[in-house]
């Protein structure tokens, strides 16, 4: 992905993909080599692999909701690139993939050359790497009050 499209997106409210368990509105907070951190309002910061994104739309007309604001202080992972991302996430409460069946959700426990392992419930699954479309942990951040 182009830093050019990642500069021009920073601060401001859009949408990743146009639909499905993968789309999110939230804003950019961090572009790496081949991911972005998106802030979202019910998965907190949600990281995705630029890979599988097929668009983004920007909130001009101001019709999307979105009523989060980041404090100075809030943390949130960053890496160079995905896949050490994934590394500073081991032993993490973790979800991959946002919906549908390859969704998954337990302690990331180890990250390979070509596949990520997670404890879920009692067992131990193998996700390849090139298939993950993004992954969040448990850092989020409450909605805004009204004024």
């Amino acid at each position: 992905m182009s830093k050019d499209v990642t500069k021009f997106l920073r601060d401001k409210v859009f949408q990743v993909d146009r639909g499905g368990p993968e789309s999110r509105i939230g804003k950019l907070l961090h572009s790496g080599d081949d991911y972005i951190a998106v802030l979202t309002e019910d998965d907190g910061v949600v990281y995705y692999n630029t890979h599988h994104i097929k668009s983004f739309t920007e909130n001009t007309k101001g019709q999307m909701e979105f009523d989060v604001e980041a404090p100075k202080d809030f943390k949130y992972k960053k890496a160079e690139n995905f896949k050490e991302l994934l590394e500073s996430l081991k032993y993490l409460w973790v979800k991959i993939n946002r919906g549908g069946p390859e969704a998954v959700e337990g302690v990331l426990c180890d990250v390979k050359k070509d596949f990520v392992y997670v404890v879920s419930k009692d067992e131990l699954v193998r996700i390849a790497l090139f298939p993950i479309k993004n992954v969040s942990y448990g850092a989020k951040i409450e909605k805004a009050k009204s004024k």
